[in-house]
């Protein structure tokens, strides 16, 4: 009897540390290799219809279809997408709540609301840029400006005398004339539309003389000679306009001013489970069908690393606060 008590007393320790590996909680590693279990949603900000709406559309599709689970995109209205925002920063950090994160939204908002319930360089983890929108510097054709040069030697010539259109206070057609004007030191005056719609249908009849317009909704327009193209604002030509230069190639290099689209999750989600949804993410949208359905809608892949998104978010957060700051403008 001694003796089987001395054996239960040596196996003792070992059966507890035998229980405690089974009862221990899941390693991040076993978490991402089990994700996902259950239905994925993406938090959106945007209205249905837009370019946000439908990367994280196409996006949510693509990740259904390789994770075998439901992906929904659920919107969350209001605040110029700081709601949507808020709550994707506030939700568990377990990657089953993502949020389709905008430029507008990550970069350029939170310096128009300072009182906006998250901080776009602390509280997310980055998952990639899915998509990127990009614009063109257009004018009417009674601007005698054949190039971006002719364009800021007119404005130099007669300030404030030119008109640009756009779709409203800190938009991307905004802040793309805004940082011409800044970089090029001339001086336009500025038309706010509530809408781009608008805003290009009075440049083309006329009322207003230039404007930074989506590529997609342009290109139409330059082709006919409704309107005249300058340049791109994008870092690279745009396919849809590929003769086309881009606005640092035509006399103002550095400029880039384009829009971009992507997905983040909760801040303290585990590498491992962003790491699966960016390779996952990277795989079904680089798909020569799924680009193509991009590009008809005026956008690009992008699809960048985790990394490399989080040092965009970096770099373009104070670049358009201090453009903003130095524009003078503040929200509607």
């Amino acid at each position: 009897m001694k003796n089987i008590f001395l054996c239960f007393n040596a196996l003792a320790p070992c059966a507890a540390l035998a229980f405690a590996a089974l009862t221990a909680p899941a390693t991040a590693q076993d978490r991402a290799a089990n994700y996902p279990v259950k239905t994925i949603r993406i938090i959106t900000g945007s209205a249905p219809g837009g370019p946000l709406d439908f990367s994280s559309r196409l996006a949510a599709q693509k990740l259904s279809e390789a994770f075998g689970h439901p992906v929904v995109v659920e919107p969350r209205l209001g605040a110029s997408g700081t709601i949507a925002n808020e709550f994707v920063a506030k939700s568990a950090p377990d990657g089953y709540t993502l949020g389709a994160g905008s430029m507008a939204t990550l970069c350029v908002v939170p310096h128009l609301y300072p009182k906006i319930g998250y901080d776009s360089l602390k509280d997310f983890a980055p998952i990639t840029i899915v998509s990127a929108v990009g614009f063109v510097l257009v004018v009417h054709p009674s601007v005698p400006a054949r190039n971006l040069k002719e364009l800021i030697a007119l404005g130099k010539a007669s300030p404030g005398k030119l008109s640009f259109g756009t779709s409203g206070a800190g938009s991307v057609t905004h802040l793309g004339i805004e940082m011409l004007k800044s970089m090029a030191g001339v001086n336009f005056l500025h038309i706010p539309y509530k809408g781009a719609a608008p805003a290009l249908i009075d440049l083309i009849g006329g009322q207003t003389d230039l404007m930074y317009d989506s590529v997609l909704t342009s290109v139409p327009h330059i082709k006919s000679g409704k309107i005249r193209a300058l340049a791109v604002g994008s870092a690279k030509r745009s396919p849809l306009l590929p003769e086309m230069p881009t606005i640092a190639e035509a006399g103002l290099p550095g400029f880039e001013a384009d829009t971009w689209f992507g997905l983040v999750a909760a801040a303290a989600t585990p590498r491992e489970i962003v790491a699966k949804l960016h390779a996952t993410l990277v795989k079904t949208i680089r798909d020569k069908e799924v680009t193509q359905r991009l590009l008809n809608q005026g956008m690009e892949p992008v699809l960048v690393t985790p990394e490399q998104f989080a040092e965009r978010i970096k770099q373009d957060y104070p670049r358009w606060g201090k453009l903003l700051k130095s524009a003078g403008i503040k929200a509607e």
